[in-house]
């Protein structure tokens, strides 16, 4: 956690309301840091829906293979999440971690270890001491509230500056129901679903293979349109757990009208989330969104924004205010996708450099600066060969990323 805080921070939070059946507590069990909490756990006061997704890559911790496991139940009691210690590439000391961490949390809760699920971020390759949970699980299932949300986020977090945190009320039927979200990730993230971790919570009665549809829905245009780094995460884990508290008639078919402005509500808390972790990339100085249009297919446009996105040279250009579209050139022409040369036009924010491939005959090298010297800019190609688009979000790459991620096990 940051002393400094990102220039690019809300400059408020939300006060986020109670969400029925669901309460947390967060606990200091000094598993890396020093004077902080690094634990948080969710209790639910009856058996909750859950769904997740998880990150592909190839060497997942040893926290997210317990997750996907329970998940085939699609019950949860409760989450226990720590930071500090990813518990990822510990071979069979991670195992054995998790299935302490289990087992002490069931001790403390009553609950059956395949109904609770673990999340940890932090430093890979160092065994998580889950004994220390032990010091902890009692007093955080006395403690735990329903009004916890901000101590919560901080809870999660690590190279974060700030505490992520979302919230959304809307009609379902005739209910109103609250959902609520906590997310933290600033280094380490190109989501595919880095050390990024979300957890959402609803009480609306919503059966878990709907849960599941709606969140995998979502999770397309929100998480996994981010990126910071390019660099995927061992841990990436985004849960979300529907209590039912909210009424009596529980959904089961992601096709029942009334789920419609609930998943608007949810594709919006999940953007709104992914963003704020991009705004707290680390080091970062600029948010920027990068548009695609007119590619062969959404898909392509996809690669070709990720491209532009993750391109180390275009994010340094950012950094140093540099409207260089040569380099946004380059990126489109390395992401394999089909592309026209002499059909590209390209803008920063409203001002179009190129056209027709080649540089716009009334570019202005001030305006273009103008729009670089910006906090939030906004990058636009258009390849002109189709009807595919495609929006994804990234930040600057500066020094400070470089500092941080130097050090980072010191």
């Amino acid at each position: 956690m940051s002393a400094t805080i990102s220039p690019l921070a809300p400059k408020s939070y939300p006060e986020l309301p109670e969400v029925k059946g669901v309460r947390m507590a967060t606990a200091a069990a000094g598993l890396k840091y020093e004077g902080r909490t690094d634990v948080l756990l969710a209790v639910f006061d009856e058996p909750a829906q859950i769904a997740g997704v998880f990150t592909k890559s190839k060497c997942t911790s040893a926290p997210v293979d317990w997750c996907k496991q329970n998940l085939s139940k699609g019950v949860a009691r409760a989450i226990m999440v720590n930071s500090g210690n990813a518990n990822a590439f510990t071979g069979k000391k991670g195992l054995a971690s998790v299935q302490l961490s289990a087992d002490i949390l069931s001790k403390a809760t009553g609950f059956a270890a395949d109904e609770l699920y673990l999340a940890s971020t932090g430093v890979i390759g160092e065994p998580l001491p889950a004994e220390k949970f032990a010091d902890v699980t009692d007093s955080l299932v006395a403690d735990a509230i329903a009004d916890k949300w901000m101590d919560a986020a901080k809870a999660i977090m690590t190279t974060d500056t700030y505490p992520k945190l979302s919230t959304r009320s809307v009609k379902l039927g005739e209910a109103t129901v609250t959902l609520n979200g906590i997310a933290k990730g600033a280094g380490m993230i190109a989501p595919d679903m880095a050390t990024m971790l979300g957890f959402l919570f609803t009480d609306a009665p919503i059966k878990a293979p709907a849960l599941q549809s709606l969140l995998s829905e979502c999770v397309g245009g929100s998480f996994n349109s981010i990126t910071v780094d390019s660099d995927t995460s061992t841990s990436d884990t985004v849960l979300l757990a529907a209590t039912g508290s909210a009424g009596d008639e529980w959904i089961e078919d992601t096709a029942d009208p009334r789920l419609a402005e609930f998943r608007a509500a949810l594709s919006s808390m999940m953007l709104e989330l992914a963003q704020m972790i991009v705004r707290d990339g680390e080091g970062a100085t600029k948010f920027v969104e990068v548009k695609v249009e007119g590619a062969e297919s959404d898909v392509s446009a996809k690669r070709i924004a990720m491209a532009i996105a993750n391109s180390p040279l275009m994010k340094t250009a950012f950094a140093g205010e540099d409207a260089n579209w040569g380099r946004v050139v380059m990126a489109v022409g390395k992401a394999g996708e089909p592309a026209d040369r002499d059909r590209l036009a390209i803008w920063f924010g409203d001002i179009r450099v190129a056209v027709d491939g080649e540089r716009d005959p009334d570019y202005s090298e001030d305006e273009a600066s103008a729009v670089m010297k910006e906090d939030e800019i906004v990058l636009k190609v258009d390849l002109g060969i189709g009807n595919g688009s495609a929006t994804v979000w990234t930040c600057d790459l500066t020094k400070e990323y470089v500092a941080i991620n130097g050090d980072y096990r010191s």
